[in-house]
């Protein structure tokens, strides 16, 4: 194969790497974009295959770098807040934010790739190859190895970068050649998805919400789609005797979702098809030691990174790699030696923050969404941020509502709960009612720790006649 010495070759045209090649091209470089299934704007999806997702702060701020802000949220659906379904009784509503004014997007992932894929297409120097499976990589010469459907071909690069997800071929290459070690931690859950169908035109559901039935062993929830239908995705363990492989017939299936899910069976008359003909997807984190080998080949979002998905951060955390990449590549004068090195270094922390707060996510939403005491708490913490804006800011406002570090959000998360219940209450009172609090410990301080410097509102015990 012919192939210009000059390309810098992206390994994956999903998502991240449809976007890493719209930053490229606009930095004047030359882009092989590199996919191993065909063009997805054929219409051609794999069933089964997630088709939405939550796209957040983080990601839109990577897509208003290259003007495709706009464009993608034309078609996007905001969702203000959980809607938690119990097994009995009325669903209840939980506000993503204080005033109830922030939203995560539900946004087409087949419609957001399609964008991003025909807008690095549309750029002079981008070189889209669909039908090619990366099997060979040296490390050392930038040498690639294609299987195509005309046979195998091989092309070389200066630099090679692995955009192509939690399987990615770059990263096992380079772990084929020594050159990182991985850790595969899958969760023994896994997800099917389902379909609500509109009704009667309409959405079926209020779409102004990511809908959660948390079940303890089991959780699923459903994202509203443009064509006004619901994607559901139901986690439940791979295997026993409760599990995705213990509904074995159609009479099963129906039983068991009349029980745990009575409210969805009306709206779903495809019900038992879908469970019986969707793939179970498995769910897991990916994590590297090295992202990058000898300033040549880098491994960037899935690749590097991957997570589970509770907390919406996949795709928007992957974006937020091609930012950063970008800003180290304005840092370093494109010199790439220095920019893959100090990439990783500024974001590999930021990756495990989001893994792990994904995970606990899941317990959250899975286990705690339905409790009082965890509604109580969500109250109090919503009254803080009123009462104290930008002083006060929660795990998920810092998550999904700003471009703060990750790290950062974690540790918010740490000193939050280092406050018990009790003295949230208290704090959010006197913020509310403009008091003070004549008592001081070790939890106050961490609140403030979060926000900022010390609070008229909060005096040490003894201070005050």
């Amino acid at each position: 194969m012919n192939s210009e010495h000059d390309e810098i070759a992206v390994v994956g045209a999903g998502l991240a790497g449809c976007l890493l090649a719209c930053f490229l091209a606009r930095r004047g470089h030359r882009v092989a974009l590199y996919e191993r299934r065909p063009d997805p704007r054929t219409g051609r999806v794999e069933r089964g295959r997630s088709i939405n997702l939550a796209l957040s702060e983080r990601g839109l701020d990577a897509l208003r770098r290259i003007g495709l802000d706009r464009q993608v949220m034309a078609d996007a659906l905001p969702m203000r807040g959980r809607m938690i379904h119990p097994v009995a009784g009325e669903p209840q509503f939980q506000s993503y934010s204080a005033a109830g004014d922030r939203a995560i997007n539900s946004i087409s992932r087949g419609a957001l790739n399609n964008a991003l894929l025909s807008a690095a297409d549309a750029l002079p120097g981008v070189r889209p190859a669909f039908d090619h499976r990366l099997v060979g990589l040296d490390p050392a010469t930038g040498e690639m190895t294609f299987e195509t459907p005309q046979g195998k071909v091989t092309a070389t690069a200066p630099v090679v970068l692995g955009a192509d997800g939690a399987g990615s071929a770059v990263r096992g290459q380079l772990l084929a050649y020594g050159m990182l070690s991985e850790s595969l931690d899958f969760l023994d859950y896994g997800y099917k998805e389902l379909t609500i169908p509109p009704l009667g035109g309409e959405f079926a559901l209020d779409p102004a919400a990511l809908h959660v039935w948390p079940r303890g062993t089991s959780m699923m929830i459903a994202l509203p789609n443009p064509d006004r239908s619901f994607t559901c995705t139901l986690f439940w363990p791979t295997h026993g005797t409760a599990s995705l492989a213990s509904l074995t017939s159609p009479a099963a299936i129906e039983r068991h979702f009349a029980t745990h899910y009575p409210d969805l069976v009306p709206l779903a008359p495809n019900l038992v098809d879908d469970y019986q003909h969707n793939p179970v997807g498995v769910l897991g984190t990916v994590r590297c030691d090295r992202w990058q080998a000898n300033g040549r080949v880098g491994l960037l979002g899935d690749a590097a990174h991957a997570i589970v998905p509770f907390y919406g951060q996949g795709a928007n955390c992957a974006f937020e790699d091609v930012v950063e990449l970008d800003r180290c590549l304005d840092e370093c004068g494109d010199d790439w030696v220095a920019a893959l090195p100090l990439f990783q270094a500024r974001r590999q922390a930021n990756a495990e923050a989001i893994a792990r707060m994904a995970l606990a996510n899941f317990v959250e939403m899975r286990d705690r969404v339905a409790s009082p005491v965890f509604q109580a708490r969500r109250r109090v913490e919503h009254a803080l941020e009123r009462a104290l804006p930008g002083r006060y800011v929660s795990q998920y406002e810092l998550v999904s509502f700003s471009t703060t570090d990750l790290q950062l959000a974690l540790a918010a998360r740490g000193y939050h709960r280092a406050a018990s219940p009790v003295d949230l209450t208290v704090a959010a009172a006197a913020a509310e009612y403009s008091a003070v609090v004549l008592h001081h410990d070790r939890a106050f301080d961490l609140i403030e720790d979060v926000g900022g410097p010390r609070s008229e509102w909060v005096a040490p015990a003894g201070t005050l006649t």
